[in-house]
């Protein structure tokens, strides 16, 4: 079972906060300079990673106006898929000062390659990671391609079923991948919450023992902070500047302030997970003296007996618990015990053998 991968030095998986990636897609809308504010607030944001996707419309599909071709409905619906990628793709000019300028800033960057030669591109930006679309989870030459590079992998697993992501699995490890990392994703732009079925995750977990994320196409951040408690190590969202800009995505992906919120809430999520312990917590300790305790109400002289009289449970708690109380009436204090005084088992003539 893979415990945890490494992108650009950061650990991954078990044990780790969730690494946070800002899907930048086509959110860029033509604009470089939009492309770089989104790599600025990304990490602004404090996401790990802005991810970006590697294709032209000719190395993705074909130009055709026949109806296989024809996008008739969604979000998308009247252009053909060459016109989509057309509009859609980031210019791979861009590249290279895309990849210059969050390396400046500090923040990882890598990308989504749709064939041999956008892998060959990203090898000589040297790209620290790969992630493999849900739509080319199918496309085994392709993960095994990405795979020879040795760099880490993740893999979408949107519309996939489990023998499609074994498959993928088996393609990414023969083609040479030691770091690998999978994700659960519902291919809907935007997808409705219910369709994610969050317990897949920790069911993926089992099933698969890599890293295992999520890919989250909803229009909030609940899902992806729920994710964090069924184990996700990864989440991916679409991020803009702008849900109302136009764009091919925009209006399916986080705006800066959102993205502030899943990064800070999900590392909140994974911090409250914790461990098992049923021990006082450390923000509990000043809060000892609202538990119930055993305290002394009354006087009582040295060799006096105890009566329901004089014992009773009240806050503070640094007395016996009150469990205890049957056990101390009618014992003999060996001390003379003034009122408002915590009953321990010391001023007593006999230590019960079982029960202090």
């Amino acid at each position: 079972m893979t415990k945890h991968i490494k992108i650009d030095g950061r650990d991954i998986g078990d044990g780790y906060a969730p690494y946070i990636i800002a899907e930048m897609s086509a959110n860029h809308n033509g604009n470089l300079n939009v492309a770089m504010r989104i790599i600025e607030e990304a990490k602004r944001a404090g996401a790990d990673a802005v991810k970006i996707q590697t294709y032209r419309p000719d190395t993705i599909t074909l130009k055709s106006d026949l109806p296989d071709f024809q996008i008739t409905d969604g979000l998308w619906a009247g252009r053909t898929l060459y016109d989509l990628y057309e509009w859609a793709h980031t210019p791979w000019e861009w590249h290279a000062p895309l990849f210059e300028y969050a390396r400046k800033l500090g923040i990882t960057i890598f990308s989504s390659p749709f064939d041999h030669t956008a892998v060959d591109l990203l090898e000589a930006l040297n790209a620290p990671a790969y992630k493999i679309a849900s739509f080319e989870a199918i496309d085994l030459p392709l993960i095994k391609y990405v795979a020879s590079t040795g760099k880490p992998m993740i893999i979408s697993t949107g519309m996939a079923d489990a023998e499609e992501i074994e498959e993928a699995i088996d393609a990414a490890h023969e083609g040479g991948c030691k770091q690998l990392a999978i994700l659960h994703c519902v291919s809907g732009y935007p997808a409705p919450a219910q369709d994610y079925n969050l317990n897949t995750i920790p069911d993926m977990i089992r099933r698969f023992g890599l890293v295992t994320g999520l890919s989250d196409h909803t229009l909030d951040n609940t899902t992806a902070i729920a994710s964090v408690v069924l184990g996700a190590s990864i989440i991916e969202k679409h991020f803009t500047l702008d849900r109302n800009g136009g764009g091919p995505d925009d209006s399916f992906s986080l705006e800066p302030a959102e993205l502030v919120a899943l990064c800070r809430d999900s590392k909140t999520a994974w911090s409250a997970m914790g461990k098992v312990d049923y021990g006082r917590k450390s923000s509990e300790m000043g809060n000892v003296k609202f538990r119930r305790s055993l305290y002394f109400a009354q006087d009582i002289n040295v060799g006096e007996t105890i009566t329901a009289a004089n014992l009773k449970s009240v806050r503070p708690g640094f007395g016996l618990p009150p469990k205890f109380l049957p056990q101390l009436i009618g014992q003999r204090v060996t001390e003379r015990v003034n009122a408002g005084t915590p009953a321990t088992w010391e001023v007593v003539t006999k230590l019960p053998s079982t029960e202090k």
